[in-house]
């Protein structure tokens, strides 16, 4: 498996987007129609930096922003099929979603407290 993306939580969506792609070279680009506010950056033609929009109706001490995950790319259905079974077979919290589109499945995890890791691969069901 290969690192996939980093996930960004801030209400300072413009700001860190006009960094992000000014000084780090990359581009806005597809997004899946999540039921929240954000986007997707771009290198190579792959999203590599997805951003959250968190809330701005807090006072500005209170608008904090933090990286929310990393997440992992499971390239085979058997590395796939190996990880669900080592967490079944475990103690730690997962949680198994798709994609709005259904193409993707995601599998979040919290090994310790305020850590979180997905695990993304394509849907092969869906396909």
């Amino acid at each position: 498996m290969k690192l996939d993306h980093a996930t960004l939580a801030t209400p300072h969506l413009d700001t860190i987007r006009d960094f992000l792609c000014s000084v780090a070279g990359l581009t806005i680009g597809p997004r899946p129609a999540f039921s929240f506010d954000g986007l997707w950056l771009y290198h190579d033609n792959k999203a590599v930096i997805h951003i959250i929009k968190t809330r701005t109706d807090l006072p500005p001490t209170k608008q904090s922003s933090r990286i929310d995950h990393l997440a992992f790319r499971v390239e085979t259905a058997a590395e796939w099929d190996a990880l669900l079974a080592k967490l079944a077979a475990s103690t730690i919290e997962h949680r198994l979603t798709a994609l709005p589109d259904n193409s993707e499945l995601q599998l979040f995890t919290i090994p310790v407290p305020g850590i979180v890791i997905e695990f993304v691969t394509v849907n092969t069901a869906s396909a």
